[in-house]
């Protein structure tokens, strides 16, 4: 949530960062609002002022035994007048609360501007593709010859978009869910979460998915409850209503949790597969800091991320979005590409990004500063750990074998057991 106090004090900047971001919402409207507001919360205070003065002018009058009426009365009306304007300016900071949230961040002043993906950037470019002798099978598949996974069985469970992994391709699954998960906690110092896969509608605007995206997620009317878009959600919120030690951060939290997308709109856009799903396995990294520290973080946590693939040896690019390209709620973002071979294309496959205090607004995350006790809003952060789906995509078109078997990648072999998948 952008604070109404920086929308006050850099106007034309929060609006041409906006506009980039595609948001063309009227600023000049919650300005307008928000000067009626004050200006009545003015009137209020005011009016309780007066209010107060004549209780003690009726009191002194009582004790000497004086007529008070005419006193009482104006209390009266003065009581009356501040019902009336409490309601309007009541009205006001509701309708106030309601335009900013469904205003995006503000991009970083790093950040290039343009107005959608043509426009991002490719920082760096990671391994080489290994060259095969021999047509190169796609993920569909090498996994239907070898039985990794069902889709024609699982659209029968739950329709499209639902995967359902079988025999050596679940394995492969839950191995790579465990490699990830001790690689960050072992290696990058994230401590492991085993978060809720449901959360309360708090929880989805503290992130930024309401009141904006419902229609992308699936929701429990009855108990008012939503199933995670991903582990940012409950990890974000671990904090919320909440003012930290300083001495306590930086703190990184790391998740696996199955990912609930409804995908609004993309029906037909890479569904083949495990290219596009409703529901996915994904392990999520998160991170509370200082704001002085979230762009230096913003660096490290992507590089959390990179790690993975350079393990598995997979090639990968780094991409900086430009402004037309974020999310709702990021004000920076990378995202990490992976290589499939045989579809000879790129899959998004992680997005590492700096929110700055935008989240911690919304979930009124906070932290005490040790030099002067002062409360700040903290700066959280969130890069995928890497969705499994598309890793899977990747691994099993990279280490295929001329004969219809796939190589397990080495760091892989200790959770698998196995060499080769046949």
């Amino acid at each position: 949530m952008i604070s109404i106090e920086r929308i006050r004090n850099n106007f034309e900047k929060i609006k041409i960062g906006l506009l980039s971001k595609g948001c063309a919402d009227d600023l000049s409207e919650i300005l307008s609002i928000d000067k009626d507001y004050r200006e009545g919360l003015s009137r209020v205070n005011n009016l309780r002022a007066e209010k107060n003065k004549v209780s003690d002018e009726i009191a002194e009058l009582k004790k000497t035994k004086k007529n008070a009426d005419h006193k009482i009365v104006s209390m009266r009306a003065v009581g009356e007048k501040i019902k009336e304007i409490e309601f309007n300016i009541a009205e006001k900071k509701e309708k106030l609360d309601e335009l900013i949230l469904n205003l995006p961040n503000v991009p970083h002043e790093s950040v290039n501007h343009g107005p959608d993906e043509t426009k991002n950037k490719t920082i760096s470019e990671w391994g080489v593709e290994n060259a095969k002798d021999f047509a190169l099978k796609t993920h569909l598949d090498i996994g239907s010859n070898l039985k990794l996974f069902d889709f024609e069985r699982s659209a029968k469970l739950s329709g499209s978009g639902f995967p359902l992994y079988t025999g050596k391709g679940a394995l492969l699954e839950r191995s790579l869910i465990n490699f990830m998960i001790e690689f960050h906690t072992q290696r990058n110092d994230y401590f492991e979460i085993i978060p809720p896969f449901l959360v309360n509608s708090n929880s989805v605007l503290t992130t930024g998915n309401l009141p904006k995206f419902s229609e992308d997620m699936y929701h429990s009317e009855v108990d008012d409850l939503w199933l995670i878009p991903t582990a940012e959600v409950p990890l974000t919120n671990i904090h919320c209503n909440e003012i930290l030690k300083e001495s306590d951060l930086p703190k990184k939290y790391a998740a696996y949790s199955p990912c609930f997308r409804r995908e609004a709109g993309s029906y037909g856009k890479d569904t083949k597969g495990l290219q596009r799903l409703h529901q996915f396995n994904k392990v999520e990294l998160v991170q509370f800091v200082k704001p002085e520290k979230s762009y230096e973080a913003l660096e490290s946590l992507t590089s959390h991320a990179e790690m993975i693939l350079q393990t598995l040896n997979l090639k990968y690019r780094k991409i900086e979005l430009c402004t037309g390209d974020l999310s709702f709620s990021a004000a920076k973002c990378y995202d990490l590409e992976i290589w499939a071979p045989a579809q000879e294309k790129w899959l998004e496959v992680s997005s590492c990004s700096n929110f700055e205090d935008f989240q911690a607004r919304r979930g009124n995350i906070r932290y005490r500063k040790e030099s002067d006790s002062k409360v700040e809003f903290i700066h959280t952060l969130n890069g995928s750990g890497l969705a499994t789906p598309r890793l899977l995509i990747a691994i099993l078109e990279t280490y295929q074998n001329i004969d219809g078997t796939v190589t397990v990648p080495e760091p892989l072999q200790d959770y698998t057991r196995l060499k080769i998948i046949d």
